[in-house]
């Protein structure tokens, strides 16, 4: 199940749902390290691929040559290192008053062609033709009254154009403190925005850390877990320390009657996770029953914390009234698999069982059992968290109706 998901790189919303926090971080671990795996073989690949044509790449005219400095050494320059360098600052400066300038610029130039055509259309038709030889008395004072005309136009020209001057000046004083305070507010976002992302790259350096920490620990319990289970025998195989994926496949358990072999039916199409009913049942009575699941160890009968296809409702509901120690096995209603649910000192907790490589284990877990019977006993005398909580499996939470839940498992 584990290997499938990791191949896929997708769990289902129903398999999910079938997890504890703590497996949800185990399984977290997993899909990180086989995205890195993968991203390491492609790099390597890329690396082989991008060597193979540099081989055979034809050489072209075309070259590239570096500024050398006096080591030798390829010449950088860096911007603001060198004494004749501007300031940020004054940089921007100067191009916001270049801009401002040009902007009051072309803002003059347009009310200049307004007033130039007012003053135009204001003295036209006002001079006389100067052909004219022979004067009256009444055209000289014509004439001078047109020679005040053209003085008092040049003096309007001349108090336009002071005008114009200052309206530029201002506009374009006026332009330039609006680019800085537009700068400044885009500056302090900026500065907001860099904390805020700082504030995000502190979180997540320390949910970075937790996670790294949680993994030491997870590491270092499979290790003594293992070693353990090792030393009690109550394991037939052990697997190589978190994140390993070389996976040892412990030998398959015996049958009911060791004088013929059973073997798994080729008919059952597998899948991670499922919502049929009768699919589970199928799956139980085609690959589990022939292995004995749920048996006590001498298969004389079914043990006492075996259910059936119970829902985590029921089971919380048959372990509501006991005390923290108390477990049942159930089948799990979504997936072809098993669930450990237990309460503990927090409440009451599931575990998802992987039983889809001949053995059973804890999804997340390095340590395979080649039986039900034999996770359960080992987890009666090791702790059941890999997080340092001492829980473990104390009593079995038997049948409570009259009629058993898993008896259409074994009808």
């Amino acid at each position: 199940m584990l290997q499938q998901i990791l191949a896929d790189m997708f769990i289902e919303p129903e398999l999910l749902a079938e997890l504890n926090e703590e497996q949800k971080q185990i399984l977290f671990f997993k899909m990180r390290e086989e995205q890195i795996r993968r991203w390491r073989e492609r790099e390597t690949q890329l690396e082989k691929e991008e060597a193979a044509r540099v081989k055979v790449k034809k050489v072209s005219g075309k070259t590239v040559s570096w500024i050398k400095g006096l080591d030798d050494d390829v010449w950088v320059w860096v911007m603001g290192e060198h004494p004749e360098d501007k300031p940020y600052d004054q940089i921007c400066d100067e191009i916001m008053a270049k801009r401002a300038a040009l902007q009051a610029q072309r803002e003059a130039e347009k009310l200049r062609a307004k007033k130039e055509a007012e003053l135009e259309k204001r003295f036209s038709g006002l001079y006389l033709e100067p052909e004219q030889v022979v004067l009256s008395e009444q055209e000289v004072q014509q004439r001078r009254a047109e020679e005040e005309l053209k003085k008092l136009e040049l003096e309007e020209r001349r108090k336009a154009e002071e005008e114009l001057r200052r309206l530029e000046q201002e506009r374009k004083q006026q332009i330039y403190i609006s680019l800085k305070e537009v700068q400044g507010s885009k500056h302090t976002r900026e500065e907001e925005e860099d904390k805020e992302w700082q504030n995000t790259l502190q979180k997540s350096k320390a949910a970075d850390m937790r996670r790294r920490s949680l993994a030491k620990q997870t590491i270092e319990d499979h290790r003594r877990r293992s070693v353990k289970a090792l030393e009690r025998g109550r394991v037939e195989a052990m697997t190589k320390t978190f994140g390993s994926t070389n996976l040892t496949t412990p030998p398959k358990p015996k049958p009911r009657n060791s004088s013929s072999a059973i073997s798994r039916k080729g008919g059952m199409r597998r899948s991670v996770s499922t919502s049929c009913r009768d699919h589970i049942i199928r799956w139980f009575k085609e690959e589990q029953l022939p292995l004995r699941a749920g048996f006590q160890r001498d298969q004389s009968r079914i043990a006492s914390w075996f259910h059936g296809i119970i829902s985590r409702e029921q089971a919380e509901a048959l372990l509501n009234e006991g005390e923290p120690g108390d477990f049942l096995v159930r089948v799990s209603e979504r997936i072809f698999g098993y669930v450990l649910s237990y309460r503990s000192s927090e409440g009451i907790k599931h575990l998802l069982i992987d039983a889809s490589e001949n053995c059973y284990m804890l999804l997340g877990d390095q340590i395979r059992f080649s039986s039900l019977t034999e996770l359960v006993e080992y987890h009666e005398a090791e702790p059941l968290s890999s997080s340092g909580a001492e829980e473990y499996l104390r009593r079995a939470c038997g049948q409570k109706a009259a009629a058993a839940d898993y008896a259409e498992l074994f009808t």
